[in-house]
């Protein structure tokens, strides 16, 4: 197994906006502190599969123009985004070549030092 360089990304309010435009998803918990502590939370989160999305930017950036053959997840804990600056993500990983021609990453995805995915793994062909 081999340590692929973690990658970092900045995470902003203006960020879940964009995203709520591009994927539709106009949930208020990503946009409005009020609703997202009406509803336990501790504030506006990320999207789940915006935090995934970071993942496969990861595993793109390691794996320049391969195919990805699977990427998944289960959403374990909330990215928390404050107002007035951003959160940064972390996407670490460990490459295993397979018998097949695909590479296995084993991910960790990490937020304020918490795991925010759970099991994320991808495998791609090159």
């Amino acid at each position: 197994m081999s340590e692929l360089e973690p990658q970092t990304y900045q995470v902003t309010r203006a960020d879940l906006v964009r995203y709520a435009e591009a994927s539709g998803d106009h949930n208020p918990i990503h946009q409005d502190e009020d609703v997202a502590k009406s509803v336990g939370l501790p504030g506006v989160i990320a999207h789940g599969m915006y935090t995934m999305a970071l993942a496969a930017r990861a595993v793109a950036t390691w794996f320049p123009g391969a195919e990805v053959v699977s990427l998944g997840t289960k959403f374990t804990n909330p990215v928390v985004v404050p107002a007035d600056w951003p959160v940064e993500v972390e996407v670490a990983g460990e490459a295993s070549q397979g018998d097949d021609g695909t590479t296995t990453v084993k991910l960790t995805v990490t937020c304020a030092g918490e795991k925010v995915l759970g099991m994320p793994k991808a495998v791609v062909r090159a």
